[in-house]
């Protein structure tokens, strides 16, 4: 999620956005972006269809989450800042829908079965992709290694054992993903039972193959090189997580990595990028939920460098207020700069949605900002500029 300083321009990491999956269901949910904090929850009838759609299991699950979150704020403690991220930033269900459209409109043929998310952090995408199909695998990266043990303990131990043979999370940077080293498990069986050659464009190599990585003591000194993963049939790098890359050189590089580490069957790129005049100068948003105000702080724009400073704040109360919970260093790269270096790293088909956000000069805005739900994403090759929008940007490979 991102730490203050030096360690936040080194890390990869996650944006201002909407409240997570369990609040939301169906396929015209949407996904993690900027300014799209949904409304607090309240039961109604459309709410109680979608959670007929959920297992016991899953729901007693949440039940006991959101009372420990609670039994915290009694306690007069706050809850922990991946758990706050979770809730007000993120939608997995949301951003699975639309990976899923993109890759049945662009490459098509089969089902999508292998993802790999960069910049992970806490891994909740990858955590539900393969909770929703028993068939998925999911391959995590990022260079918090606090946040990969959070999704360990906190977001994996959810999906149950199942989901530990079909989710990999390794430790290191996306720019040498190939020297990434797996995250220890704590439990012997881990990971048993994953068929990793079962794929298409996996290309073999003197590493775990053989053994299926079933072989839980090579995988602990594994790096993912050696582990002969799948190709992806998805690679996402979402909450504006490219942003951490500030110089083409290396934004090319990253393009590349993802480029090869797509499947020969034909796969997608996917991230998502902010921006409208609202992105270059300071702003300040804030979002209520039941227990908590969430808020997201533009601090400084350079329009030589292109270069900004996020911050994400958590209030619970009057007395307790936790700042500067995820710095972020980011370089707000153009739509047109993404194309041409996603071209130069090998994608031939690149597509962008994109959807417009509220103004944020709107009156009271700046108190309470909400997202119009029913403005979805569209793909387009032109959009005039105004206050705000967030977009989509799709690289289709090997097809």
């Amino acid at each position: 999620m991102g730490k203050s300083g030096k360690k936040a321009r080194e890390s990869h990491r996650q944006g201002r956005g909407r409240r997570a999956s369990h609040f939301d269901g169906g396929d015209d949910d949407l996904p993690s972006s900027a300014y799209d904090a949904p409304p607090p929850h309240h039961k109604d009838s459309s709410d109680e269809d979608d959670d007929n759609n959920e297992t016991t299991a899953e729901g007693e699950r949440e039940e006991d989450a959101e009372a420990g979150e609670q039994d915290q704020w009694r306690a007069g403690t706050m809850p922990s800042k991946f758990h706050l991220y979770q809730l007000s930033v993120q939608s997995p269900k949301g951003d699975i829908s639309y990976l899923q459209k993109f890759f049945l409109m662009y490459v098509g043929g089969r089902v999508p079965l292998h993802l790999q998310e960069d910049f992970c952090g806490t891994a909740l995408l990858s955590a539900e992709w393969i909770r929703t199909d028993a068939r998925r695998t999911a391959i995590g990266l990022d260079l918090d290694l606090e946040s990969l043990e959070w999704c360990l303990e906190n977001n994996l131990s959810k999906v149950g054992a199942d989901g530990y043979s079909r989710m990999l999370l390794f430790h290191g940077n996306v720019l040498q993903p190939k020297e990434a080293r797996l995250v220890k498990q704590k439990f012997s069986d881990l990971m048993q039972g994953l068929d990793v050659n079962r794929d298409n464009g996996s290309s073999g190599s003197n590493s775990c193959e053989q053994s299926g990585l079933s072989n839980s003591k090579c995988l602990a000194n594994s790096t993912m090189s050696e582990a002969a993963l799948p190709g992806r049939d998805i690679i996402c790098a979402f909450n504006y997580s490219c942003c951490c890359l500030h110089s083409r050189k290396d934004l090319v590089l990253y393009f590349r990595h993802a480029f090869s580490a797509l499947s020969k069957r034909g796969g997608i790129f996917v991230m998502d990028v902010y921006g409208g005049t609202s992105s270059e100068r300071k702003l300040r948003l804030q979002r209520k939920f039941p227990s908590f105000t969430y808020f997201w702080e533009q601090e400084k724009f350079d329009i030589i460098s292109r270069q900004t400073r996020i911050s994400l704040h958590f209030q619970a109360g009057k007395k307790q207020m936790l700042r500067h919970a995820f710095t972020y260093h980011w370089r707000l790269w153009s739509i047109p700069e993404i194309k041409d270096c996603l071209e130069e790293a090998g994608f031939k088909s690149i597509h962008v949605w994109i959807r417009e956000m509220p103004n944020t000069q709107s009156s009271g805005n700046a108190k309470e900002y909400n997202a119009n739900r029913d403005v979805k994403y569209e793909e387009s090759q032109r959009f005039n500029q105004g206050d705000a929008w967030n977009a989509y940007v799709v690289g289709v490979a090997n097809i």
